[in-house]
């Protein structure tokens, strides 16, 4: 095999990685690269590939640490049998990339994940060396993101999550029989018990005491651990694909499950679908995944309206659980609880909160609830105000086709 240059492995070992989505940043905390004599920082401007939660731009090199891999996973670019470029990087050649891209101001932080080689240890041994070398050498004091490789040991595990902000271990689909289906050498309860690993370890290294009210942070893995799931790939439905999430984080505190819709990949296998899922249905799903994780729903509560196990494409999940339960409509702004105004369409969970505060100084109107969400179309049809009722216009057998947005327009509540 001939040598490769370090900017063609680059180029083919950053391609290689993007199909993981589950690289974002958020919730790490900052490491203070100045008191140690170090450089890096997770917070700035830069390139932009993830978004954390109150929107800052997070630029992360992402890249594999090789493309080479034992396992034939059908759904995989990646897979043993595929005739795809093979490269590897040397341990070295990371963290000097990582280096030389923050030191460009190209980058805050490294995603790195692996195909697996020789055996799982030995993959997460090089993942882990990378890591140390970057925090311990060079005092890199920016984020960090690790794939877990499962069936690594438990001592491994610690090692990632001391020098890592996040681990990730992906449970890559919904149902345990389409994974031994279309990656038989993967076992689901590997998978889980890697997970289980992370859960435990973090908890055990999280400090005695309260900091505000809250539990302090952990001091292995301080971001947490996420994990993705391939949509699309399989015949599971989406409230199958929801009911998965809802377990994952119950049983291993994630802090993330990120949606990755299926898209076909070359000399693919007969077991796998021709055509890749719409768009818009990983965009639904992560909608979904939020009122979760933020709003207080239930898994049956977002499948509302849903046909054959598939969440409505012309509507986000919030608006089809309103029309699907006028009756609980309109709530009136002064006087609901926090809870029932996170289900109002077009309320978030910050207006909620600023609604609720200066409402205890005075009575909200219309003109007021429009001041402090920006937008008052989508919300108006489901609530009241001092001075505003809807009528009979919730009831309104034509509100879905008003509210429905322009075709492919995608919005957030």
């Amino acid at each position: 095999m001939p040598q490769l240059s370090l900017s063609r492995k680059l180029v083919i070992l950053s391609d290689a990685a993007k199909y993981d989505a589950s690289c974002a940043s958020s919730g790490s905390e900052k490491r203070d690269s100045q008191r140690t004599g170090g450089i890096g920082s997770t917070e700035g401007s830069g390139i932009c590939h993830s978004y954390a939660p109150d929107g800052r731009c997070i630029s992360l090199l992402k890249i594999l640490l090789t493309n080479f891999c034992v396992y034939d996973c059908s759904y995989c670019v990646n897979r043993s049998s595929s005739n795809v470029p093979r490269a590897r990087f040397s341990v070295e050649e990371v963290v000097a990339l990582t280096l030389d891209f923050y030191r460009r101001n190209y980058i805050e932080g490294l995603f790195l994940s692996s195909g697996i080689i020789r055996s799982p240890d030995y993959t997460m041994e090089e993942l882990v060396r990378v890591a140390r070398a970057l925090r311990e050498t060079h005092k890199f004091g920016g984020y960090i993101h690790l794939k877990v490789i499962p069936n690594a040991s438990a001592e491994l595990l610690a090692q990632a999550g001391q020098w890592a902000d996040r681990l990730s271990a992906n449970v890559e689909l919904p149902t345990d029989q389409s994974l031994s289906a279309l990656a038989p050498e993967k076992k689901p309860a590997d998978i889980r018990t890697a997970m289980a690993r992370i859960h435990t370890v973090r908890e055990e290294s999280r400090p005695t005491g309260k900091v505000e009210g809250k539990k302090r942070p952990t001091r292995l893995a301080p971001a947490g651990q996420s994990t993705q799931m391939i949509i699309g790939a399989d015949a599971a439905d989406d409230a199958t694909v929801l009911g998965r999430s809802a377990a994952l984080y119950a049983s291993y505190g994630l802090k993330r499950v990120y949606y990755s819709a299926f898209s076909p990949i070359p000399d693919s296998s007969s077991k796998l679908p021709l055509r890749p899922p719409p768009l818009l249905r990983e965009h639904r799903l992560y909608q979904a995944d939020w009122l979760l994780r933020f709003y207080g729903f239930s898994v049956s509560e977002v499948m509302a309206g849903a046909v054959g196990g598939l969440l409505d494409l012309e509507v986000d999940p919030k608006l089809a659980w309103a029309l699907a339960n006028r009756a609980l409509f309109p709530v009136d702004v002064n006087r609901a609880e926090r809870e029932m105004l996170l289900r109002v369409p077009g309320l978030g969970t910050r207006v909620v909160d600023r609604l609720i505060g200066t409402r205890r100084l005075t009575r909200l109107g219309l003109a007021d609830v429009a001041r402090l969400c920006g937008s008052i179309e989508k919300v108006r049809p489901f609530i009241e105000a001092s001075d505003w009722t809807p009528g009979g216009l919730t009831d309104d057998l034509r509100l879905r086709g008003r509210l429905v947005p322009p075709p492919r327009q995608l919005e957030l509540f």
